[in-house]
């Protein structure tokens, strides 16, 4: 057994057994072969907040960064055996639920309360702790919990989620101090930003939910530093940032090193790669080429040979004969 951390399983296999409990039967009913075979891991932070009101107004602010949030993290380009194109296939999966995504704007905790109690009541939504969306407010601790990110692949990469949603949470109650509201992005162009950053990751265009325009991703992600960096430098975090968010741009993200790893070596070289970095929990950005994945090269699996999986066919069992 190896521990990797990705977003969604890259070989196939059974799938595994539904949790104990009459909760977890409910979902089964409620959602169908949608959640049978559903495996999905994304990277959870919470910030505390002083009430729920904050909490609600704070998830307002943080509505047009979720994608970019989630383009920093893409770690999912392989899903039960398949090569699916995708840098966060997650995202695709967890779409098959009602009201994922991007949040909706909420005027107050009690309009936001309102929203969920009514796709619970319609059947939607199993009990109001089950939104999936990808910013809340906790229904459980007195936290904005956010979960735009993949399985961060290393250590290195859920440190620098947790100082950004940190950063862009407290950057959201300067501003609600000084009485400035979150501006109310349109939801189906955060839609479609989410959607670019789960197809490409990095490698390309966002839309700018505050502008309505295409801006290259990097550019947004030095837009999202400038927006938390007040914060980040209060709170000693912004050197780090600094260094963690180049080491993306050397390295890649999670996606195109699990990418490179089975182009090297298929699949079984991507399950090699991920217990490597999941075990040493940083990037290895500046010491390997443009097809090498970081750290040293990736085992290839019995016969297998370097460079000549197909993306298209279904990645085998590991005990296949």
């Amino acid at each position: 057994a190896l521990l990797v951390a990705s977003g969604t399983p890259v070989l196939d296999g059974s799938p595994p057994p539904v949790a104990r409990g009459d909760r977890f039967a409910a979902i089964v009913d409620a959602y169908a072969d949608v959640v049978e075979d559903y495996q999905a891991c994304g990277c959870h932070v919470h910030v505390g907040v002083p009430d729920r009101e904050s909490a609600v107004a704070v998830v307002n602010h943080l509505r047009p960064w979720l994608p970019v949030l989630l383009a920093l993290s893409v770690n999912s380009p392989f899903d039960h055996g398949r090569a699916t194109r995708y840098a966060g296939r997650r995202i695709v999966d967890m779409a098959r639920f009602p009201g994922a995504g991007v949040p909706p704007w909420s005027a107050s905790a009690a309009d936001h309360d309102a929203r969920v109690a009514a796709l619970v009541e319609s059947g939607v939504l199993v009990d109001a702790a089950m939104t999936f969306w990808l910013a809340r407010p906790s229904p459980r601790w007195p936290t904005v919990e956010v979960r735009a990110a993949d399985a961060a692949a290393t250590t290195d990469e859920a440190v620098l989620q947790a100082a950004l949603v940190r950063g862009l949470v407290a950057a959201a109650l300067a501003d609600l101090a000084a009485g400035r509201e979150a501006p109310r992005v349109d939801g189906q162009v955060c839609a479609a930003a989410l959607w670019n950053a789960a197809r490409r990751g990095l490698d390309g265009a966002l839309a700018d939910p505050v502008t309505r325009r295409a801006v290259p991703a990097w550019r947004l992600v030095d837009d999202l530093i400038a927006r938390a960096g007040p914060a980040l430098e209060d709170a000693g975090d912004l050197d780090a940032v600094f260094t963690l968010v180049e080491g993306v741009r050397r390295a890649g993200t999670g996606a195109d090193r699990q990418r490179r790893a089975a182009r090297r070596g298929g699949p079984r070289a991507v399950v090699d790669m991920l217990a490597r970095q999941t075990e040493s929990g940083a990037l290895d950005g500046p010491a390997h080429g443009p097809d090498e994945g970081p750290g040293e090269p990736p085992r290839t699996a019995p016969r297998e040979e370097p460079g000549v999986w197909d993306p298209g066919e279904r990645v085998p069992e590991p005990d296949t004969p």
